[in-house]
């Protein structure tokens, strides 16, 4: 294993599943309503979640200087968040430690696992940020290659600024929902072919975005910029994200401004926000950007990671499959970058903002990151069980997963789910 300050070699007495996406160098952290209706922080291990408010109320993170009583009973992560890296990382590495095989200080484990944690179904995973503000950048070349040789010259399929810039656009926070919210298809807009009049209509083109997003870890003030060197200071961590959209709408709304009723309505993430901490052994290189990238773009060292990513399509009354296998390291423009070419103008960020990475699509057919590519714009049918689709059709539900893996490490995000519910009849 590469050798880096946030990783020990570890076993907890727990002795959670070797294929668990929640190992011991995991540690993620999350909201939940408890059986009794309580809402507290919550961290997770196997199939067990973890009530990190039962631990402080009884002590076991005496020694870490802040007011955790606080921030582990409120409905969502933000203020443990901004109480920064020097006490976050201190409460996982806590948590850790007491999980580790080799803790003396718990006497009576059966005790302790019974008084502090849950089976993971008992548990309601709620939304574990307030999100004020979201951008989705564009990040993924063969995504971008892909769509614009559909929608333009094959020969000439990206824009001009596209290896120049991150490009982006600012999404709508609102909408942003936990996994395992339902999300009706959305009306608008749609310009049928051949035709010069538009519609109104229920989209008939819906899908998903295979995406992950990073938590903005701290604020900063009105004017100033983050630098690439310093971009990881503000990143907390990571969640998968679903940006669900609608092709048909998108369409014929995007010029002059990009998307908007087509995005909306509705993008959907993962309740475990996993640490940066816990992906410091999945780091790897991105692509060779050409053009060399301005200098307040270039970043040195390795900002990206080996991450794999999965997105299966259940049919109501079927089981899911598999359509898409991707991976995050397919990204061309990293972390850094995105959050250094976000601010670079004063734009300020906030701690809960997320940042999403763009579809992120592979090299092969069977890494593209959503039906539009998949089906080539519903050319050509993709085999979902026993049906096929070339779009997301009504009561179908979408997982996204990912998890790293090496050298007998496994951090993984869980499950991103939603179900496609049909339109409402009173729009």
């Amino acid at each position: 294993m590469t050798a880096n300050p946030h990783f020990m070699s570890r076993n907890s007495w727990l002795k959670p599943d070797k294929e668990s996406d929640f190992s011991i160098y995991n540690i993620p952290f999350g909201i939940g309503k408890l059986p009794d209706n309580s809402v507290v922080a919550l961290s997770r291990i196997g199939d067990l979640v973890i009530n990190l408010a039962a631990l402080q109320q009884d002590g076991y993170f005496k020694g870490i200087d802040a007011d955790l009583t606080r921030v582990f009973r409120e409905p969502v992560l933000n203020n443990f968040i901004d109480l920064g890296k020097s006490v976050t990382n201190k409460v996982r590495e806590r948590i850790q430690d007491l999980l580790d095989e080799s803790n003396t200080e718990i006497q009576d484990k059966q005790a302790f696992q019974s008084k502090y944690m849950l089976g993971y179904k008992a548990v309601k995973m709620m939304m574990p940020l307030k999100v004020s503000d979201y951008t989705d950048f564009y990040s993924s070349i063969e995504h971008a290659s892909n769509v614009g040789s559909m929608f333009r010259d094959p020969s000439n399929s990206l824009l001009p600024n596209w290896r120049h810039l991150p490009v982006a656009y600012h999404g709508r926070a609102s909408s942003i929902v936990v996994s395992g919210h339902k999300i009706h298809r959305p009306h608008g807009q749609i310009l049928p072919q051949d035709a010069d009049t538009p519609v109104f209509s229920a989209t008939k083109m819906l899908d998903f975005e295979l995406e992950m997003a990073f938590v903005v870890g701290k604020s900063t003030e009105l004017g100033s910029s983050v630098k690439t060197v310093d971009a990881e200071k503000y990143i907390f961590g990571f969640l998968l994200f679903n940006d669900l959209s609608a092709r048909d709408i998108q369409s014929w709304e995007y010029v002059p401004l990009g998307p908007f009723l087509s995005k909306n309505f509705g993008s959907v993430v993962s309740p475990w926000i996993v640490t940066m901490e816990a992906l410091e052994s999945f780091r790897t290189a991105g692509p060779v950007q050409q053009p060399v990238v301005m200098d307040y773009l270039k970043s040195e060292g390795l900002h990206s990671f080996d991450i794999n990513l999965e997105v299966s399509i259940k049919p109501e009354g079927a089981d899911a499959s598999v359509v898409s296998r991707s991976n995050y390291k397919y990204l061309y423009w990293n972390i850094c970058q995105q959050l250094a070419h976000h601010t670079v103008n004063g734009c300020n960020i906030n701690t809960g903002d997320l940042c999403a990475s763009g579809t992120i699509s592979g090299p092969t057919p069977d890494s593209y990151g959503s039906m539009l590519e998949l089906s080539w714009r519903g050319k050509n049918p993709v085999k979902v069980g026993a049906v096929e689709r070339t779009f997301i059709e009504d009561n179908d539900s979408i997982i996204l997963r990912g998890y790293g893996s090496k050298e007998g490490v496994r951090v993984g995000f869980g499950v991103c789910e939603t179900t496609i519910l049909p339109a409402k009849t009173n729009a």
